[in-house]
């Protein structure tokens, strides 16, 4: 899963974003509100981890408002309040979840392998489109001008990245932080790679190039103009 933990406790976050990291989420980790949402406004997430006691705007807060903007996106609060009236007030707001700290890394795991179950159950990760190209996450079912499409795990992260963005141009380095993840040894020679494989299978069967080049600026997913290969 690709996360957002907004966390302002150094050793704290820092373990959590180690830990989960091991089993394969891919985690950016804000300390700060601000911060959060300048993640949030670059990146598409399949969950938000918050911590309740942010200086500042708090997680609560972030909670609501992300809630008020129509963010589906999963929601587990982190805090020091236990209090049944807390655990309440957090739910009321719009979280999906409430672990009480200290916690076990093993419970932090099952509860977001719940909440990832309770997404797919509920079906409310949409499927994207454009022009006549889809992309079903829950599925992972890929088809252009109605013909179906295999691509790799990789590929699928990088297909679902695009079609978020569609027709922003994304630098190679975006790519390579929310594909592969923060602090990952691949090289940029990674995304070329994977950009050109992508490209094979989306495009090569029709006239028109969806997958382009922005010579000097990176790649982007297009259904409408010229194309600029490299």
């Amino acid at each position: 899963m690709r996360i957002l933990l907004v966390e302002d406790d150094d050793k704290l976050g820092f373990m959590i974003q180690y830990k989960l990291g091991q089993v394969g989420h891919q985690v950016d980790w804000a300390q700060m509100a601000e911060d959060a949402e300048d993640f949030r406004g670059a990146e598409g997430y399949d969950l938000y981890i918050l911590d309740w006691m942010l200086p500042g705007k708090t997680g609560l807060d972030l909670c609501k408002e992300w809630r008020d903007q129509q963010d589906k996106t999963a929601i587990l609060m982190l805090t020091a309040r236990d209090a049944v009236q807390d655990r309440v007030n957090g739910l009321l707001q719009g979280a999906d979840d409430y672990l009480v700290k200290p916690f076990a890394f093993e419970e932090l795991f099952a509860r977001i392998f719940a909440l990832d179950r309770r997404k797919q159950t509920n079906g409310y990760e949409e499927a994207y489109s454009l022009g006549d190209l889809t992309l079903n996450p829950l599925t992972q079912e890929v088809a252009r001008g109605g013909m179906s499409i295999y691509l790799t795990k990789r590929e699928l992260q990088l297909l679902a990245f695009m079609m978020r963005h569609p027709e922003e141009v994304l630098s190679r380095e975006r790519i390579l932080t929310h594909v592969w993840g923060s602090g990952t040894e691949v090289t940029l020679n990674a995304v070329d790679a994977t950009v050109k494989l992508l490209r094979k299978k989306i495009d090569d069967p029709f006239d028109f190039k969806m997958v382009q080049s922005v010579h000097g600026r990176g790649y982007r997913l297009t259904d409408k103009g010229e194309d600029d290969h490299d």
